[in-house]
């Protein structure tokens, strides 16, 4: 095990660290529930697509006290667009029962037992809100790790051996003495010099102790097993809009993929691409149905086709929305509608304007 000293890496830190929305300067005390949020909004998500809806959510939701008020259609329409949705639900759950105990345990073990908080994010969180000396194991620290260590085992087989091998980063005085920056500068150091490609060897703090840059392998490091092809599956999707601008939508059902989230009445998601017929069976209502378009996302598993019919009614039967609810579509655009949601919105509205 290589432990580097914690010295250099902090003096590299205190000159070159980001600036980022939920980051203290000038010796604040660090917000527990700035550093929660957004280290769950950072999961799976990169630091330049979270700033602009971290900030927009902090507005909105202030404390932990009014996150866990606030109805939960009210978070998952602050959330709409960052993806991985169970997130924001387990985000509400989990201001609940924070508020329920009165503020964040100040432990790990404390931290575990929340709703949505992982052995990560319980890390991270007690190092940096609560200066805890423990190393949070990201994606960063993990290729710091494999690189200085020199770790030639593929992932997802090394991430138990990459993170014992991470728990010994700390062992050194100074990195006892400031857990909360040496956390942060660990990622720091692997979002900008230990990038993933073209690693800046030259400028690191710790090339000295870096067996990777010895033996000329960093940049190949942490190598990864190859991933299987993703499958594919496709679904129908419909927009329609009534003479008052009015556009018909449902919730999904609480449990499962999107789980309670908005979407535009559609079929099922399924390998096989939907005859135009058998996929009219299911529209919403009798209308004028026209393809406005397919629309393409990447989930995790799999990735979506999703055809977009559009039409207009003059206006909706009492029979159309009872499975449903109408909204105007300016606020549609702004309500708890998925990513992949709010693509079909725009491509049924789109097409609507332009016919």
């Amino acid at each position: 095990m290589i432990t580097p000293p914690a010295h250099a890496l902090l003096h590299w830190y205190d000159r070159h660290r980001r600036t980022l929305p939920w980051r203290c300067t000038g010796g604040e005390t660090p917000d527990p529930y700035r550093v929660w949020l957004s280290e769950i909004m950072l999961q799976q998500t990169t630091v330049k697509a979270v700033g602009p809806y971290y900030l927009r959510f902090v507005e909105k939701f202030p404390t932990v006290q009014a996150l866990a008020a606030a109805p939960r259609d009210d978070v998952l329409a602050a959330w709409a667009g960052l993806g991985y949705y169970s997130r924001a639900r387990n985000l509400h759950a989990c201001a609940q029962a924070v508020a329920a105990l009165g503020g964040f345990p100040r432990t790990v073990e404390g931290l575990r037992a929340l709703p949505g908080i992982g052995a990560y994010t319980a890390a991270a969180v007690a190092a940096i809100a609560f200066g805890v000396p423990v190393v949070p194991v990201d994606g960063n620290v993990e290729r710091v790790t494999a690189r200085l260590n020199n770790v030639q085992d593929p992932l997802p087989a090394a991430r138990k051996t990459l993170a014992q091998l991470a728990s010994g980063l700390n062992t050194d005085a100074p990195a006892r003495a400031r857990p909360s920056d040496f956390a942060q500068a660990l990622f720091d150091l692997g979002s900008s010099l230990c990038s993933p490609r073209q690693p800046a060897c030259g400028l690191c703090p710790w090339q000295g102790a870096c067996a990777g840059y010895a033996q000329g392998t960093a940049a190949t490091l942490p190598r990864k097993t190859p991933k299987a092809e993703r499958p594919v599956r496709h679904g129908v999707h419909f927009m329609v809009m009534d003479a008052a601008g009015h556009v018909l939508l449902r919730k999904r059902p609480e449990t499962g993929l999107l789980a309670a989230m908005t979407e535009l009445p559609g079929t099922a998601w399924r390998t096989e691409p939907w005859a135009e017929a058998e996929a009219l069976a299911q529209a919403p209502t009798t209308a004028h149905w026209a393809r406005a378009g397919v629309v393409k996302h990447v989930f995790t598993h799999f990735t979506l086709y999703v055809v977009v019919y559009a039409a207009r009614v003059e206006r909706f039967a009492n029979t159309d929305v009872a499975q449903g609810f109408l909204l105007p579509v300016t606020q549609a655009k702004t309500a708890s509608l998925p990513s992949i949601m709010q693509k079909c919105m725009t491509a049924g509205y789109d097409f609507l304007h332009r016919a």
